[in-house]
């Protein structure tokens, strides 16, 4: 079977149907659609039994791992719109030495930098541009932080769409270059992603742009939701008891939650669920507190501040998706503080060998603290994202300049 198979074969589509996630009310397939008529998220349905004869485990076995893999339960219809620059399945590795002092054997991170643009965002946003050009789209906007706003940027060049985007001032620098190197026009705007938001739904009014911001179309979601189909596959067709997740707009932990329930509709799992941990930092944490507070929505955090600005999200269109999956799982939602993020990162850098991100960091570091208050056991196999390369971000100097004559000692 040759490379890219799953970007040229054709295969049998299995959607139906959008719905709206909070009313149930459905809306026609193949049309250009941004949130419900009562202001939320659409999500994408499938003929479920259909695809269940086509997906099976024997032929995902002959197929090349990559996130096309599952174009069953995928929204792209004709092949032609496939938008892809290399979504190749990410590895699950074992944190070897740290678990072991947690006491912890089967303590295990998803390095999402792998993918195409360096971060997990590759994965909602190729799907949410190949939908964009089967419908027609000429010209897209989004707010980010960072990460986003380059694979959006590096797809719609791909696809030949225009790409407008806009991000806080003080989104990181790599981000911000890399956006513009990738073809988008960027904006740095003073101000928090969602006054990015606004400048988008304005300008999406007055320009014609469609606004790709996170959940405000049904796609990133699908995307997204290959992280759950890829690493069950990856487990032997088993999920891990608990999921600790970096939590922005949460579409990820929508997604995956969303996998799981198809994935024991077409009968590749069982009714089996991890517990999902929804991860934020202590200085922008709206998630953490609905959760601890009884409500299933979040009303916007104050000042938002943190080093992980991919988290950095005060206000989640999809906040009550990612509350009722928490909820729904025995899961919970947990906020670190900087200080403990960035020993994270640190820790496995030089301990393990991987670098990760600052979102990726919170995540280690949320373990720790649950395992200290006895919310997760060390018996517990336990999946941590890293939701992108660490080589985005800045690195303490720490190297020795050597004037000796001959090697040091």
């Amino acid at each position: 079977m040759r490379h890219d198979d799953n970007l040229t074969a054709g295969r049998e589509t299995f959607v139906t149907h959008l719905e709206c996630s909070m009313t149930g009310e459905r809306f026609a397939a193949d049309e250009l659609h941004g949130l419900s008529n009562v202001g939320r998220p659409l999500l994408v349905r499938y003929d479920l039994a259909g695809v269940a004869g086509a997906l099976t485990r024997e032929a995902l076995a002959l197929r090349p791992a990559d996130l096309w893999r599952y174009r069953e339960l995928l929204p792209v219809r004709r092949t032609e719109n496939i938008v892809s620059l290399g979504e190749n399945a990410t590895p699950i590795i074992p944190l070897d030495t740290i678990g072991r002092d947690l006491g912890a054997s089967r303590l295990w991170v998803k390095d999402e930098g792998r993918l195409p643009t360096g971060s997990f965002k590759a994965r909602g946003l190729v799907m949410a541009i190949s939908m964009a050009k089967e419908l027609g789209v000429r010209s897209i906007a989004m707010p980010t932080n960072g990460n986003a706003g380059a694979a959006a940027a590096a797809y719609a060049s791909r696809a030949g769409i225009e790409a407008v985007i806009f991000c806080p001032a003080d989104t990181p620098e790599i981000n911000v270059r890399e956006i513009a190197a990738q073809g988008a026009t960027v904006y740095r705007v003073g101000g928090l992603i969602d006054d990015c938001g606004k400048l988008v739904a304005q300008g999406a009014k007055e320009n014609g742009w469609f606004d790709l911001s996170t959940l405000k179309e049904p796609y990133r979601i699908e995307g997204k939701k290959t992280m759950g189909l890829e690493l069950a596959e990856q487990l032997g067709w088993q999920v891990p008891d608990v999921i600790f997740y970096p939590t922005g707009g949460g579409t990820g932990l929508i997604g995956m939650w969303k996998a799981f329930d198809e994935l024991e509709a077409i009968g590749l799992i069982g009714p089996e669920r991890p517990r999902m941990v929804a991860v934020q930092a202590d200085g922008c944490a709206p998630i953490v507190r609905a959760f601890e507070q009884g409500e299933r929505h979040a009303t916007r955090w104050q000042d938002a501040h943190t080093v992980a600005a991919g988290i950095r999200v005060p206000q989640a269109v999809g906040d009550f998706l990612i509350l009722d999956a928490v909820r729904a799982s025995g899961g919970f939602a947990m906020s670190v503080p900087d200080d403990a993020i960035l020993a994270a990162v640190e820790e496995v850098g030089t301990r393990e060998g991987l670098l990760l991100c600052p979102e990726g960091g919170a995540t280690l570091a949320a373990y720790r603290q649950a395992m200290t208050d006895g919310r997760v056991s060390p018996d517990e196999s336990v999946l941590l994202f890293n939701c992108a390369t660490g080589l985005k971000y800045p690195m303490p100097d720490r190297s020795i300049l050597w004037e000796g004559a001959g090697p040091p000692a």
